[in-house]
């Protein structure tokens, strides 16, 4: 028996975690939800597929959720720290 063709393609079991080979507006992919689905407590969670952010130039950039999500974690810590250098929460 010939064993079938292997499937080379990455495939993830969130097909929210997927990107897009067409290319998408900073709007198209602000609107992607990767997770919509209950969790095990019951809450209701969703996840954007893409993080929208603003540069320093005033220009927006589309994050996405798994691969740029260090990148994702350090504009998190840089909006939690105030002129002095102390952490906060805007």
């Amino acid at each position: 028996m010939e064993n079938p063709p292997k499937d080379t393609t990455n495939r993830t079991a969130n097909p929210g975690d997927r990107i897009s080979d067409e290319p998408q507006t900073i709007e198209e992919k602000s609107q992607q939800i990767a997770v919509d689905a209950p969790d095990i407590t019951g809450d209701h969670i969703t996840v954007p597929t893409y993080f929208v952010v603003d540069e320093p130039d005033g220009e927006e950039k589309a994050l996405h959720h798994v691969k740029d999500a260090e990148e994702i974690s350090d504009v998190i810590r840089q909006a939690r720290v105030d002129e002095n250098g102390e952490r906060k929460w805007w």
